[in-house]
């Protein structure tokens, strides 16, 4: 299993929502590196969500429902996006602040590449993450 981090601002697409939608295509990621972890992105796989911007911090947990395909919204290029599930809203959310000062996290590229919408995780990263939301 791979372990990811995606990023959406709450006023564009909340966890909130997401929840409530169920289940969602990612699509509108117009950067190659983050285009490329996308497709690098295998059935299973964890998600972590990420509230960009106002919360900047990590709220949630989800998987690959369906590995990538070619992204309906992009107009030209060579775009792809994945279906995305919830499964489960993290107890207690983790901030970019809590992120940028421990010494496993901080290494994640959500500090190292800011502006990456999509971002590997590593194992150990993944596990502290969800050692600190408990």
């Amino acid at each position: 299993m791979n372990y990811w981090l995606v990023k959406s601002e709450p006023a564009a697409y909340s966890w909130s929502q997401f929840l409530k939608d169920g289940k969602t295509a990612w699509t509108g990621v117009r950067n190659f590196q983050a285009r490329n972890n996308l497709r690098a992105m295998k059935k299973d796989d964890a998600v972590f969500f990420y509230h960009s911007v106002s919360d900047k911090q990590v709220v949630g947990l989800a998987r690959v429902a369906k590995e990538f395909y070619p992204d309906a919204t992009s107009e030209e290029g060579d775009w792809s996006c994945v279906d995305l599930v919830p499964d489960k809203t993290l107890e207690k959310p983790v901030s970019l602040e809590a992120i940028k000062t421990d010494k496993i996290l901080s290494s994640m590229p959500l500090v190292k590449q800011s502006r990456l919408s999509v971002t590997p995780l590593s194992k150990e990263q993944a596990s502290r993450l969800m050692k600190l939301s408990a």
